[in-house]
């Protein structure tokens, strides 16, 4: 494994190494995590596309020419720069989202991946994903962001339908994702996610369901479903304005979505968040570290980020957005090292919301001692074992609330963005009765 300070070519050829034992079933040394105040995730955004994607508003860009060097060279210096204000000693997992990060250049990924391992520890078994289309991913190159550190492949497939491809403005074929999907899974076993959408214009339950399990005959062991939302400011959402498009129909959504988890569960598949499904315990290492509140580092254009800057000197975690724009945001990295936009402390109580939102998202939920991480003094009985309103959510078995903690059912998963409510509102509630905390900060 690589240690700080180790040249980062040093940690790529570690991160091979472990990923061939990894392929052949010895794991290595046993872990010795950090406090998880000096804990986190590391997100980076690379904010180019080829085009833009007609249901897309993410903070994209589609340049004539990018200079790549200078990117890259931000990057790094933003990575180290954000490492060193958080205090953070142990990075467990780095995501490489955007935009279309797999047209970066491997060697991008490598120089980040290097500069991580020189200012912290990066395990060399880490997990490492970099999210990529198929028509920017041919066999090749997918080969040299293995080598290049990447582990795990998150493939923005979509659909298997070629109409409902180019309605969305995607640049591949159903046949371009199949391959790439196949290439990506000789090259990644058991380490590569497909993206497929619901709730499309016109899109019918029976269709969608046979493309579905068309998926889960030549797909890994991660999936993620994902509706439709009409963007204000895209093309499809002013073709639906104007009438060129009908308007999704939810209650399709709805049943494409109940449906497609049933068929997805009968596969195999554990639904362990709303939205994403693991078998052979496929979990997304870094998605986990988000909806359990872990923090996490945000470097790139309009990337976010949730840490305490113990660095800095701080003891109260902060939410961080860094500059939108590249050109802007390069400017500021080269003058600051890094181009964080703004950054708000977060309150106990924002925090808890946070924590009960996120934590509800997956099917362990909130764990009594996770609770305890973040509030020492009510516990989740006291928050809600005595309201009315959730004894009603509890009574009709959307919501479960014992020894282990406090979680949705499988049928409370699918309708959690009602239940939250009710549940943000009793949490407000306790908060403004629980008496003083005798010391500052709580």
């Amino acid at each position: 494994m690589a240690l700080p300070g180790v040249r980062a070519r040093g940690w790529v050829r570690a991160a091979n190494v472990a990923q061939r034992r990894r392929l052949s079933g010895d794991t290595g040394g046993s872990r010795s995590p950090a406090p998880g105040s000096q804990r986190a995730a590391l997100y980076v955004h690379w904010p180019y596309c080829e085009k833009r994607c007609s249901y897309c508003n993410f903070n994209k860009y589609i340049p004539r020419g990018v200079e790549e060097a200078a990117m890259r060279r931000c990057l790094v210096t933003e990575a180290q720069t954000l490492l060193r204000l958080s205090g953070v000693r142990r990075v467990e997992s780095v995501f490489f989202g955007g935009g279309t990060p797999s047209l970066a250049s491997p060697s991008t990924v490598a120089a980040v991946l290097e500069a991580v391992a020189q200012k912290t520890h990066l395990p060399a078994d880490s997990e490492v994903t970099l999210e990529a289309n198929p028509t920017s991913a041919p066999g090749s190159r997918l080969a040299a962001f293995r080598a290049a550190g990447v582990n795990r492949l998150s493939i923005g497939l979509q659909s298997l339908d070629d109409a409902e491809l180019q309605l969305l403005g995607r640049t591949h074929s159903a046949s371009e994702a199949l391959r790439t999907l196949a290439e990506a899974r000789r090259l990644f076993p058991g380490r590569v996610s497909v993206d497929l959408m619901l709730g499309l214009p016109a899109q019918q339950v029976a269709p969608w369901l046979r493309r579905l399990r068309e998926l889960l005959r030549l797909c890994d062991d991660h999936v993620s479903l994902y509706q439709l939302t009409l963007e204000r400011g895209t093309a499809l959402f002013a073709q639906v304005q104007r009438g060129a498009l009908p308007a999704p129909d939810p209650e399709l959504a709805a049943e494409m979505y109940q449906e497609g988890r049933t068929v997805l569960r009968e596969a195999g598949f554990r639904q362990y968040e709303v939205s994403n499904f693991a078998r052979n315990g496929a979990l997304s290492t870094h998605n986990w570290t988000y909806w359990q509140c872990g923090q996490y580092l945000g470097v790139g254009p309009g990337a976010h980020g949730r840490f305490i800057p113990q660095g800095a000197g701080g003891h109260t975690r902060e939410a961080r957005i860094q500059t939108l724009e590249p050109d802007n945001w390069m400017k500021e990295v080269m003058l600051f090292g890094h181009g964080t936009r703004r950054h708000i402390r977060l309150g106990e109580l924002e925090l808890l919301e946070e924590v009960l939102a996120m934590g509800l998202r997956t099917d362990v939920g909130i764990t009594h001692q996770h609770w305890q991480q973040f509030e020492h003094q009510l516990t989740l009985w006291d928050v809600f074992g005595a309201s009315k309103e959730v004894k009603v959510l509890l009574e009709q078995s959307l919501l479960l609330l014992d020894h282990r903690g406090l979680r949705c059912s499988w049928e409370g998963l699918a309708v959690l963005d009602s239940l939250l409510p009710t549940l943000l509102s009793r949490l407000q509630e306790a908060w403004q009765q629980r008496p003083s905390s005798p010391v500052p900060g709580g």
